[in-house]
């Protein structure tokens, strides 16, 4: 059976990782997203980690020594001594976070921050996190625990409702 773990890798290694896990057929993750980078004389739009010197891994437990082979894995994440397996919910939820693009319609609810919300619609249905920030109508940013690091993500208001305290 499959697992999915995280890996912690080298700082700025998390690409070339991800192309030696794809040459050896292991499924993976690696979550990117697109910033916009200033040099002297060009700006450019690059992909960078979502999770810097993280990866995802989904193993049987036959592949776990040979992906910390790989040049630039350091070590799995762990807890008492064992691998820390990832829900595969979490990892639906980053695929979400990174896909979302488009606010829908606004809602009557009153938002404050602070306030615990619930994710109730699409793949990270379920999900609790606190309101820390309100962007316009229609987005709120909110912080979710994921892999023992707290993720900001912006997300429609549509898509949450306020938990009573």
């Amino acid at each position: 059976m499959k697992t999915w773990y995280a890996i912690y890798v080298r700082s700025r290694a998390e690409k070339k990782v991800a192309s030696e896990l794809l040459r050896m057929d292991i499924d993976h993750y690696l979550p990117l997203k697109k910033v916009l980078k200033q040099w002297s004389d060009r700006k450019k739009w690059v992909d960078e980690p979502l999770f810097k010197s993280y990866i995802f891994v989904c193993i049987e437990q036959k592949d776990y020594y040979s992906v910390l082979q790989i040049q630039g894995a350091v070590k799995y994440i762990i807890f008492e001594n064992k691998a820390v397996a990832i829900p595969p919910q979490q990892i639906d939820a980053i695929r979400y976070y990174l896909s979302e693009k488009t606010p829908e319609e606004i809602d009557s609810y009153q938002w404050e921050k602070g306030q615990k919300v619930e994710v109730i619609s699409g793949s990270m249905a379920g999900l609790v996190g606190k309101l820390i920030e309100i962007k316009g109508k229609h987005w709120l940013i909110i912080e979710i625990e994921a892999i023992g690091h707290s993720l900001n993500i912006k997300i429609q208001k549509s898509k949450l409702k306020p938990l009573l305290s």
